[in-house]
């Protein structure tokens, strides 16, 4: 039985203003509805596909912040929402999340702005035991990023765009295994991503939005494993085919 916080999506295309830049999203304008199978589920495909576009749309539509942090975050530095949240509709499970957040590494500096203002009177010193014992603000930017996620460890529904954006490969492996702890203690993830360390997550459901379409796929049918996995085994030639057309 699928009983995630969020089940499933689909969209009614008769909200969407026909003249609207949504209706030329191929992959996402083909979708009639996505299901949550499993726990953690990624979003795959070459930027400007739509990943991203569904993954706001969707965490709007729950009644996310479209700018990132928990439900209960309501503040707006710019107005660029799609549009797209007006038209999902959403099955949601029986249970409700105990802890839950839509993360968005391009606007994650606001975010950490806005959790300052909501420590609800708590000293500085107890707040930021949370992060490690300091301010996001006053941490590097990847640090930062990996302090917000360790910060939430409660069964719940957490959507991520591209939050490797900051970490390095050995932070990244730090993510991958909280998320697959997680997910067993079943919180549910959606992530949109590039990265292949994520990706590996065992019994992850992959989305591609590649080829104008929304369909599952494998692990190493992502593009980016293949280019990674080509890149570090046939790195000389590769690298020499590159500069050779560049020149």
């Amino acid at each position: 039985m699928n009983d995630r916080f969020i089940r499933s999506v689909s969209i009614d295309w008769n909200q969407i203003d026909p003249a609207s830049y949504l209706q030329d999203i191929e992959a996402v304008r083909a979708m009639d509805s996505l299901e949550f199978r499993r726990n953690v589920t990624f979003f795959v495909g070459e930027n400007g596909t739509g990943k991203s576009t569904l993954l706001e749309a969707i965490a709007v539509a729950y009644g996310f912040n479209p700018e990132g942090g928990t439900t209960n975050y309501r503040f707006s530095t710019y107005d660029d929402v799609s549009g797209l949240s007006d038209a999902i509709r959403m099955v949601r499970g029986y249970h409700r999340p105990k802890s839950n957040y839509f993360f968005r590494a391009e606007s994650f500096f606001n975010v950490a702005s806005k959790a300052e203002d909501y420590r609800d009177g708590d000293p500085k010193e107890v707040y930021y035991r949370r992060y490690g014992g300091k301010s996001l603000h006053e941490q590097s930017h990847g640090e930062s990023f990996l302090a917000y996620f360790q910060s939430f460890d409660q069964a719940g529904l957490y959507l991520m765009d591209e939050p490797e954006a900051a970490l390095s490969p050995q932070r990244q492996l730090t993510l991958f295994i909280q998320i697959a702890r997680m997910a067993e203690k079943n919180s549910q993830f959606i992530i949109a991503s590039h990265s292949p360390i994520l990706l590996g997550i065992p019994g992850a459901d992959i989305v591609s939005f590649d080829n104008g379409t929304v369909t599952r796929c494998g692990y190493e049918e992502t593009e980016s494993y293949q280019v990674m996995e080509m890149f570090i085994n046939h790195r000389e030639q590769l690298t020499q085919r590159l500069l050779d057309t560049e020149m």
